[in-house]
């Protein structure tokens, strides 16, 4: 069994934590609001560190679940974090930090003698629970395999598509499509409601129909019922689709409904309602005068 340090217990890293201790990994755990990693403590037999550079101290897998690139930069590229990492030692970034980033912090973290992995995921906290989530690997092999074990704990897979920085770039392709469904949903929905069908009932056939994605599937309860738990907030799916429009000019691809899908999510945020989950952009789409962002494109 491994010592492993997870930086970040939000929702997401504190199911994550779970999963690894319940499979017999020594555990510690990091959190910049320190009530949450103490909460955490008292429901899980896991060490709570006062700093990153505590927590990674000794481990041989570091788990890196944090809000976005900017503070996953801040924490692993840290001096004194680097100095606490044990030769060899693997780091993971889980979060949706970028191309840049894991570039930056593969850089960073090879220097301080450690291995770096990109490994964002597919899935929710009910797919870390269940064990099920896709892990999109970025890294050397040898040092994907050294964090295997630790990974299995909440992931049906791990697959590796390349060097560094591959895992953000694969993982930004699939938020694309998850970002433009969620567009597309809402839209669908808004005009069958406008046509006079019953927001359920429309939801009921599109279950039905060939767009019936898993998407599609574990999101009816958020877009029928707007006080189901937030699973992924508009303002996290507007810095997901940031990192994706600013990864396809970088590349000079186009991704024209993506860019539109966003000024809509933009639109959103900027209406005050960036902390509600992204099923509520069908809610917003149905408000008049609020569609103009989509006919701009």
């Amino acid at each position: 069994m491994a010592e492993v340090a997870l930086l970040g217990t939000g929702r997401m890293g504190a199911a994550m934590a779970r999963r690894v201790a319940d499979a017999g990994h020594e555990v510690t755990v990091w959190n910049r609001t320190a009530g949450k990693a103490q909460a955490l403590a008292e429901s899980l037999r896991v060490t709570v560190a006062d700093t990153p550079a505590d927590a990674v101290r000794g481990s041989d897998v570091i788990l890196s679940v944090l809000a976005d690139g900017g503070a996953t930069r801040t924490v692993l590229l840290d001096a004194t974090v680097l100095a606490a990492l044990a030769p060899g030692s693997v780091v993971c970034d889980l979060a949706t930090s970028g191309v840049a980033t894991a570039r930056d912090v593969a850089a960073g973290v090879a220097r301080a003698g450690a291995r770096f992995v990109d490994a964002p995921v597919s899935g929710s906290v009910p797919s870390v629970e269940a064990g099920t989530l896709l892990v999109m690997a970025g890294g050397d092999e040898a040092a994907i395999e050294a964090a295997r074990a630790v990974l299995s704990a909440f992931a049906r897979r791990i697959l590796r598509v390349g060097e560094s920085g591959a895992g953000q770039a694969m993982k930004l392709a699939v938020n694309l499509v998850v970002c433009d469904l969620n567009a597309a949903l809402s839209e669908a929905l808004v005009l069958a409601e406008n046509a006079g069908i019953a927001r359920e009932s429309a939801y009921d056939v599109l279950l039905e129909s060939v767009v019936a994605a898993p998407f599609v599937k574990y999101k009816r309860a958020a877009f029928l019922d707007e006080k189901v738990p937030v699973a992924m907030s508009l303002d996290l799916v507007s810095k997901d689709m940031r990192l994706i429009t600013d990864l396809a000019r970088a590349l000079e691809v186009p991704v024209a409904v993506t860019e539109a899908a966003r000024r809509a999510v933009d639109e959103a945020c900027a209406a005050g309602i960036g902390s509600s989950d992204m099923a509520e952009l069908s809610r917003f789409l149905g408000r008049p005068g609020s569609a103009a962002a989509l006919d701009e494109s």
